[in-house]
């Protein structure tokens, strides 16, 4: 199924469904030209279609062209180049083939996972490089015969220097955050580590913007690219109204039923953490009379097709999911994003409540943070590199009693009753 305005989603798919390996693959990133491993891969990590970034960059990716792929952290870039890039590698030769570039090692354990579960099947083994390690363990790993390397720049062009890392047989280079190692002051890195690889390889390169460093780069590493520019909308995320409250567990839910009396018709998505927490919660809220869909791994493709008709229709305008959603789901006119559960980051944040606000609309994302998530809520704001303002539910839900009582008593005004701020 494609979303709204033609934009493929990433969807999961349950490891308990009985279907064939064969009738899964049929069903995994359709229309693309991949090994049977590499479908099987994709779907062994619950998903089948692709997002918009991955599906405008695999293709000419398998043809062998260049790219310049404009995209945020959290877009799904990842799986954009992991799959043409283990689709080029040959397991047979033991040798360095493919090279990614990363600003971090946050960032390479996290692209290593991704193209480990990618790679493995097919008998290729990928080795990380980054700092804060033992480089014993590095030279260990690239005697072995590494034929993928995902490292950052510092550690990657120490083992180069050192002839522990050849790269003359490298035919696929990905730099990924590009403009993130420039901002680290890796440009030179960067280069000393390109000039060691041959001019014939493959080069894509990934920057949520492009510039002066990134620009030149292309111009002098890549050739004839491909420019793929998607999630050109997170740019309209500044219409977006947060509201953040501190609430308690047991309040949760109250507090959520206060949310969804207000609403004004309008589709709301409400994010939960897990299959079964969604399920349930769905369950909840319709056992109370609320319009609401369930979107989750463990549904059949014709279920989920069926709930997200009934989204969009308008039939059950209250939609519940797991990280599902949010990746790629366009749909038209979501009002508000409410974060009953806390995401485990801050790209997923990011992801969730681009959901809302699309296209210069106005929108309203409203996050539940428990007293256990602070400590996460404060990497979230970090990682995004912004704080929010935060009230407690609980005085809103006083000052809105205070409020409410005030108007139901004869010849006193709303606005008369003082209302303490949040702090």
């Amino acid at each position: 199924m494609v979303a709204a305005g033609g934009r493929a989603t990433n969807r999961s798919r349950s490891a308990g469904e009985s279907r064939s390996d064969a009738s899964v693959r049929e069903t995994v990133f359709p229309g693309m030209v991949l090994n049977p491993a590499t479908r099987t891969a994709i779907a062994g990590m619950d998903i089948s279609d692709p997002t918009p970034i991955q599906e405008q960059s695999i293709p000419p990716l398998l043809e062998g062209r260049d790219l310049i792929g404009q995209a945020r952290t959290g877009s799904g870039k990842t799986l954009a180049f992991a799959v043409p890039l283990v689709e080029q590698c040959d397991a047979t030769a033991r040798q360095v083939q493919a090279l990614v570039l990363v600003p971090t090692r946050e960032l390479a354990i996290q692209v290593g996972g991704v193209v480990e579960d990618l790679a493995r099947p097919q008998g290729l083994h990928v080795t990380l490089l980054y700092g804060g390690r033992s480089v014993g363990k590095d030279h260990k790993a690239l005697q072995q015969g590494a034929q993928i390397i995902i490292g950052t720049p510092g550690r990657t062009l120490d083992h180069v220097r050192q002839g522990s890392l050849k790269l003359r047989a490298v035919r696929f280079l990905v730099l990924d955050e590009a403009d993130e190692m420039l901002d680290r002051g890796f440009a030179r890195d960067v280069d000393a580590i390109l000039s060691e690889t041959p001019t014939q390889r493959q080069t894509a390169l990934f920057s949520a913007t492009v510039p002066d460093w990134v620009a030149k780069t292309a111009r002098k590493h890549l050739h004839d690219p491909v420019t793929v520019a998607v999630d050109a909308d997170f740019e309209a995320l500044p219409t977006v109204e947060h509201l953040v409250y501190s609430i308690q567990k047991t309040d949760k839910m109250e507090a959520l039923r206060a949310l969804l009396d207000r609403r004004d018709g309008a589709p709301v998505l409400v994010f939960g953490k897990t299959k079964h927490g969604v399920k349930r919660l769905a369950g909840q809220l319709d056992q109370l009379g609320y319009p609401v869909g369930a979107l989750q791994g463990n549904l059949s493709q014709v279920a989920r097709e069926r709930v997200m008709q009934d989204f969009r229709s308008g039939v059950a305008p209250i939609l519940v999911a797991t990280n599902v959603a949010a990746r790629g789901l366009d749909v038209e006119g979501i009002a508000q994003v409410i974060n009953y559960d806390l995401p485990d980051s801050e790209q997923l944040f990011t992801h969730r409540v681009g959901r809302t606000g699309r296209m210069g609309r106005a929108g309203e994302a409203i996050t539940f943070i428990t007293p256990d998530e602070d400590r996460k809520w404060r990497e979230i704001e970090r990682g995004l590199g912004r704080q929010f303002t935060r009230k407690s539910w609980t005085r809103e839900r006083r000052a809105a009693d205070r409020r409410r009582k005030a108007e139901a008593e004869p010849g006193v005004s709303a606005s008369a009753v003082r209302v303490s701020p949040a702090r």
